[in-house]
């Protein structure tokens, strides 16, 4: 029976630790490689393009994305960019300048990501020395997020941190994350990748 009793209190233990770090246990899934492609970026406000008119020097133009979504391109006018691909503000420029160009030859390029500074970013909150909000890079990881905001706090329980992630059906998912064994231990097993718009927390110990 003291055998008995002395697994039971191991089971609620480890239980009660479960709860304590909370957030999934499984990794969470591998960032989507169409928010690293610029090829399926959506164009946003502020965003710069580079319009080129092949043999055309004078309506290619660089211009910059109004609040309203549109570009002015010589001949044709506004244009609506905001929202499509480049690919896609290529293909409407083409069009509306076939009135005037024989067979124009047009290319959109993104030469400034404005919009995409402020919507594409990771965020870290709670006990680090500087909760910041930064823009995402390609293969940024949460020790990459979390040095970046000063690392933890004396008070900080890191291996209860979470990973909160936004899913294809707007559910948020909440995934466990061991910083104290990341920070202290080189234990990277759940250095996990990051991607834009995850939100990093770092909760306090209690006392």
């Amino acid at each position: 029976m003291k055998l008995l009793g002395r697994l039971f209190v191991l089971c609620l233990a480890w239980a009660l630790a479960g709860c304590a770090t909370g957030g999934s246990s499984s990794a969470p899934p591998e960032p989507d490689s169409s928010v690293q492609a610029v090829g399926n970026y959506l164009i946003g406000v502020d965003d710069q393009l580079q319009i080129t008119v092949w043999h055309n020097p004078d309506l290619s133009v660089s211009v910059p994305v109004r609040p309203d979504g549109r570009i002015t391109v010589p001949l044709i006018g506004d244009v609506v960019a905001g929202g499509k691909t480049p690919d896609q503000v290529s293909t409407e420029i083409k069009d509306k300048l076939q009135s005037f160009v024989r067979d124009p030859q047009v290319a959109v390029i993104l030469i400034a990501l404005r919009s995409n500074e402020y919507l594409s970013r990771v965020r870290v909150t709670g006990a680090v020395r500087n909760p910041i909000s930064i823009p995402y890079r390609q293969g940024m990881t949460v020790l990459d997020a979390v040095l970046a905001a000063g690392g933890t706090t004396e008070f900080a329980a890191p291996d209860r941190t979470q990973l909160f992630r936004k899913g294809d059906k707007g559910i948020t998912t909440p995934y466990a994350v061991r910083l104290e064994k990341i920070l202290k231990q080189g234990d990277l097993a759940n250095n996990y990748a990051v991607q834009p718009g995850d939100v990093i927390t770092v909760p306090q110990r209690a006392f």
